[in-house]
């Protein structure tokens, strides 16, 4: 078989089920997020308008306005409650991930998926995975008719030289991944911060709305709505989650990192492990990720020494 170069192999096309479970996650987050924005922000606006719609001259129309928003805000718990789009999140991000595992061990040649296996036989065992891992939410998917398992530039890369499939899985898939998790822990940190201050803020706000009411007739309650305005951010960083999120993500990242030094001098006869140990320090994360939200790994992926082979 012609092997061809390191150079050649420049990127690799994941199966079409790994991108219909990327596109339904994201939808189902975007949906899950404007909804339960959507429910805060009204019962928000509501609990404003009450406190001061017998105060101003002619505010009977803020009655009107506290009913509307009410009725948004229960719209929006119905949504989320019978379309439930947070499945929708959870579990095309845990196909998502589960695919890109598998289809990377099997265009590298780690395990399962080791060269020893012969092409008919390791493709065969990806399918096997990969239906095990769509038992859970393949309701949720829109597949495309791009190849669902087994992409050319997958198979292009199953066959190149041991120096080619080490340089492409330490550039295009440990690299790239520490990257994205670096990246996303700093943003991730940066909102947490951000939302403790301004907690803080609104909480210091709520204390002098209070005190300025002891020495005062006032018939709005201030401290009230500031209190509103803290309950409702609490919400909205407890559904972001952005310290758990950070702490979730540097680890990955050190993870990766460790793993990036172990790759690059591993001998041939050990890489098929070393990628099976790289990929798990991936999926850590995505499994503390799904726990965090009451779902479950997906089967299909198995865990150190539980490989075929």
């Amino acid at each position: 078989m012609n092997q061809p170069s390191k150079k050649e192999v420049r990127s690799i096309d994941l199966p079409g089920v790994h991108d219909a479970a990327d596109e339904a996650s994201a939808t189902g987050q975007t949906t899950y997020l404007v909804l339960s924005a959507s429910r805060l922000i009204s019962l928000l606006l509501a609990a404003i308008a009450g406190a001061i719609a017998f105060v101003l001259p002619g505010g009977q129309w803020l009655g009107w306005f506290v009913l509307v928003a009410f009725f948004v805000a229960g719209v929006s718990e119905l949504a989320l409650i019978t379309v439930q789009p947070e499945r929708s999140w959870y579990a095309g991000r845990a196909i998502a991930e589960s695919t890109k595992t598998l289809a990377w061990r099997y265009a590298v040649g780690g395990q399962p998926f080791p060269l020893t296996l012969q092409e008919a036989q390791a493709e065969s065992l990806l399918r096997s995975r990969i239906s095990q891992v769509l038992d859970k939410g393949k309701d949720r998917l829109d597949l495309s008719s791009k190849p669902l398992v087994v992409t050319p530039s997958m198979k292009q890369l199953r066959a190149s030289a041991f120096e080619a499939r080490r340089d492409a899985y330490l550039e295009l898939r440990t690299r790239d991944q520490r990257k994205w998790y670096s990246d996303k822990a700093k943003s991730n940190a940066a909102w947490a911060t951000t939302g403790r201050y301004a907690l803080l803020a609104g909480e210091f706000g709520a204390v002098v709305a209070a005190a300025l009411a002891l020495q005062a007739d006032r018939l709005v309650d201030f401290a009230g709505i500031v209190a509103a305005l803290v309950a409702s951010g609490a919400a909205w960083l407890a559904i972001k989650q952005h310290s758990q999120l950070t702490s979730a993500y540097r680890v990955a990242a050190i993870e990766l990192a460790l793993q990036e030094e172990v790759l690059a001098a591993v001998a041939e006869e050990k890489w098929p492990q070393a990628v099976a140990d790289a990929e798990e320090a991936i999926s850590r994360e995505h499994t503390m990720w799904l726990a965090s939200r009451g779902s479950e790994q997906l089967p299909g992926v198995e865990r150190r020494g539980e490989g075929d082979g």
